[in-house]
């Protein structure tokens, strides 16, 4: 199974639609507070995730906590501040694919920390970023393919 990791996500549309593609892929979806929105029934019905019982879906206080129990997992941390492509990584099962918030991104801490394990998406220099969800969907599909073939 694959793991997708939110770090303190902001808009709840994105995480119904990113929770939609994990059910979808049959990946986890990890949700790393504090989270910018409620997860109480009546905010995700407003948010139109009524399949979120659906949903593989684990919150943790922290990265540090969720890392923590996963020892010998192997996080990838996306960023459009990495040099190396996601698609130039060998994805396994078992891998988590983290992500941060729509605003900011990851903490520039974690990704000096974690440089190795940076990746991005290409896009033009145009383009300012892509939608959280949509990320997260290029990203995790690849991976399954990688896994697949």
């Amino acid at each position: 199974m694959l793991h997708v990791v939110l770090v303190e996500p902001e808009i709840p549309p994105n995480t119904g639609n990113i929770a939609r593609l994990c059910l979808a892929a049959g990946a986890r979806l990890h949700l790393v507070e504090p989270l910018g929105f409620s997860l109480d029934e009546k905010a995700l019905r407003r948010a139109g995730m009524d399949y979120w019982h659906l949903c593989d879906v684990k919150k943790w206080a922290s990265l540090q906590q969720l890392q923590a129990t996963e020892p010998n997992g192997r996080f990838f941390y996306f960023t459009t501040k990495a040099s190396k492509i996601y698609w130039d990584e060998s994805f396994r099962d078992g891998d988590f694919l983290v992500f941060g918030r729509e605003s900011r991104g990851l903490p520039e801490s974690l990704l000096h920390e974690h440089a190795e394990a940076c990746l991005k998406v290409p896009m033009h220099a145009e383009a300012r970023s892509l939608n959280l969800a949509t990320s997260v969907g290029i990203a995790l599909y690849e991976a399954k393919r990688q896994i697949a073939a």
